[in-house]
């Protein structure tokens, strides 16, 4: 390999610059700023669908399209936070750490570097082809309901209702209409109406108008000259009911001593497995004690969540009236729907701060975001935390990847473009880990923002290294802008995005392809909804049941009994409804004949046996046999035996050369015998044909002339 291709395959896009001229750096540049307008806003609205804090998806909208673009083999994939990756990234996640906390924060750039090295792995090694497990009916199964997930995952901030996370997706929706009933927020809920009713008029109007950003420069102008927040802080002393500071200070004690029971059992943990290691034989009881404690820690945490859990649902549903405390400040009562607007207290999953509890009567809008760019590090890697999330990171390596080769083949198709699958596994993998030192979460290749990119004139990869210029230039000196865009503005972007996702036509096609499709697709539909959040079990349910049903179909191939059809052909007589040749049977077998449908085989010629008692010939049609394994040619021997036995022979038609191979090699082929093997069924049935019919009393033969049913 001479250096320069050496070089091209290590920087691929260094094939950008070959006649790169000002017309291709202004199409670029257009492209990108056009790409950036759009992903701004939406990257924000999808880092809250990951359950972190907004600006985390400017962060991942940094450093991963740049490496992709660099690295991969497209030009025109805009690589960056995406609705399913977002999604999956969060479920996955939440069951080890509160949403929008630290640990969730390291967890997510942890999963983000996990996702690139399994990537990158699979690139490196070649081994692209590992994304056929995920099978097309499968993804569009998945697609659909993570589509309806995220949508519904949006209702609370729509509304502008609080409620915890329940242990399935649909009791959480159930939860939320709930609260919506009880109290909706109008404000918030028209401002999502209205940034709805904004992208879609300015799509319909003109597709490249950046409607999205624009929905957001509005709502948030609009958010800022009305006051949309309307927050007070006051200490625990301004609520003016004994009952309710009660319960705040209950919920407070709870949650500290739920602090508590967890720092507990990670030393207990610790311990449990130095005493595991131990080489000197520990004394069972030793362990059985830590083991006891631990259990008797985790059941006491788990009452005290339960218990938080039904505090904060009861403070956050006070309904509070506030009055001038005489001091400058505000008193508040409980409301009794008549005293001017309506106040709540604001509450998360951590202790309320009793000298400065926040107040709210207003819609919840992004807050501060930290200006400059994110802090660069290695993530930190907890390996324990590694393997447990490693399973997770598999599945959204895969199906990112999935995502990302499938936009990058279809622009690919437009432009002419060469696509290296694994070229771009090693994009997605580096951007992915790039993106974790930057403090990024999970990405992939977006839908949307690809398909802006070629429409805005994109030629290279550059439009993307211009587009992450730009969200610098954002994280630089914009951030303060966005503080009061509202929330539920997010959530209308969020489901915006996902509509074009829902693909109903998407899972009848497949159904009228094949019938096990069709199931695949709807079963895997079914049951991501009924397992989310945890959407892996869905996937591996519908993994599972096609890779059974394929186990299946191999171990009971198609076979058929042949008979001449009007158009001179031998076909099934079955679905044509054909008679079949009382002395002959022609049998095609179409499959792989290996151990596990050598019985199938055998059982389908014996029952030609006890269905024909005139049976003196069998003709095995063997064009669909690709290959065939030692069982296989085991069982091929035997057949010829036993119906040698019976005075019944067999000719073989149409063997392949890598079949023909094996039985040579095994001598079958001399058992067989070479005036028994033959190119054609039409030469098998003239050679065979005059002596199976003697003294037959069949008037017209079946394999020579049409015959159906009567």
């Amino acid at each position: 390999m001479t250096k320069g291709a050496l070089a091209g395959r290590l920087f691929p896009f260094l094939s950008w610059f070959e006649d790169y001229g000002v017309v291709k750096l202004r199409a670029d540049l257009m492209a990108g700023i056009t790409v950036a307008l759009v992903l701004i806003p939406q990257s924000m609205a999808y880092a809250q669908l990951a359950g972190l804090p907004p600006y985390y998806g400017l962060y991942a909208s940094f450093l991963p399209p740049i490496v992709a673009a660099l690295f991969g083999s497209s030009r025109q994939l805009a690589t960056g936070p995406v609705a399913v990756v977002s999604l999956m990234s969060a479920a996955s996640l939440e069951p080890l750490a509160t949403k929008g906390g630290e640990a969730f924060i390291a967890y997510s750039v942890l999963l983000a570097l996990s996702v690139g090295v399994f990537q990158l792995f699979l690139g490196v090694f070649r081994l692209g082809l590992v994304v056929n497990f995920l099978s097309h009916p499968v993804v569009i199964g998945f697609t659909n309901a993570a589509a309806l997930i995220i949508a519904t995952s949006q209702l609370a901030n729509l509304l502008g209702v609080s409620v915890d996370n329940a242990e399935h997706h649909y009791e959480t929706v159930i939860n939320v209409v709930k609260a919506a009933i009880d109290y909706t927020h109008w404000p918030t809920l028209l401002f999502a109406l209205s940034s709805f009713f904004i992208m879609f008029m300015l799509r319909k109007i003109n597709p490249r108008l950046p409607n999205v950003l624009i929905a957001v420069v509005l709502t948030t102008l609009v958010s800022w000259l009305i006051g949309f927040e309307k927050i007070h802080k006051a200490p625990l002393t301004a609520i003016a009911s004994e009952e309710i500071s009660t319960k705040i200070t209950d919920y407070n004690s709870v949650l500290d001593e739920v602090e508590a029971a967890t720092k507990q059992l990670t030393v207990l943990s610790k311990e449990l497995a130095d005493l595991k290691k131990d080489n000197k034989h520990p004394e069972p009881i030793n362990i059985l004690e830590a083991v006891q404690k631990i259990e008797r820690l985790n059941i006491f945490k788990d009452e005290q969540k339960k218990r938080a859990r039904l505090l904060r649902g009861q403070l956050r549903a006070v309904k509070l009236t506030a009055g001038d405390d005489g001091k400058g400040g505000k008193s508040f009562v409980l409301s009794d729907n008549n005293q001017g607007p309506v106040w709540h207290i604001n509450v998360g999953n951590k202790p309320l701060p009793k000298d400065k509890i926040t107040f709210s009567s207003g819609g919840a809008v992004i807050g501060s975001i930290p200006k400059g760019l994110p802090t660069f590090a290695f993530p930190k890697i907890d390996l324990s935390m590694f393997l447990a999330i490693f399973p997770n990171a598999v599945i959204i390596s895969i199906l990112g990847f999935m995502e990302a080769i499938s936009i990058a083949k279809a622009m690919a198709a437009r432009t002419g473009q060469r696509l290296d699958p694994n070229r771009e596994l090693v994009g997605q993998g580096l951007a992915n880990i790039a993106g974790a030192m930057g403090q990024s979460y999970a990405t992939s290749g977006s839908f949307s923002r690809s398909a802006v990119n070629l429409q805005a004139g994109a030629v290279t990869g550059m439009s993307s290294v211009f587009t992450s210029c730009i969200v610098v230039v954002a994280l630089l000196l914009f951030t303060p802008l966005l503080y009061h865009l509202p929330q539920s503005v997010l959530a209308s972007i969020i489901m915006m995005a996902v509509m074009g996702l829902i693909s109903v036509k998407g899972i009848v096609h497949v159904w009228h392809a094949q019938k096990y499709d069709g199931a695949a697709a709807i079963i895997t539909f079914i049951f991501t909804l009924a397992f989310a959040p945890h959407l892996d079990k869905g996937i591996m349910i519908g993994v599972a049941f096609s890779i059974g049903h394929y186990l299946y179909r191999s171990m009971k191939p198609s076979l058929n009994i042949l008979s001449r059809h009007e158009d001179g052909t031998l076909r099934n007589s079955d679905m044509y409804g054909l008679n079949q040749c009382q002395h002959i049977s022609a049998v095609s077998f179409d499959s792989t004949l290996f151990f596990a449908n050598t019985s199938y085989l055998e059982d389908q010629i014996l029952l030609q046996l006890s269905e024909k008692p005139q049976l003196r010939h069998v003709i095995i049609c063997c064009d669909g046999i690709n290959e065939i394994d030692a069982s296989g040619e085991e069982i091929l021997g035997m057949i010829v035996t036993r119906l040698r036995d019976r005075d019944i022979e067999i000719t073989f038609v149409a063997l392949k050369d890598q079949v023909m191979e094996v039985i040579k090699r095994t001598g079958l082929y001399n058992k067989i015998g070479e005036d028994r093997v033959f190119r054609t069924e039409a030469q098998a049935i003239q050679a065979v044909h005059a002596i199976a019919h003697e003294n037959s009393t069949e008037k017209e033969c079946p394999l020579i002339k049409v015959c159906y049913l009567k």
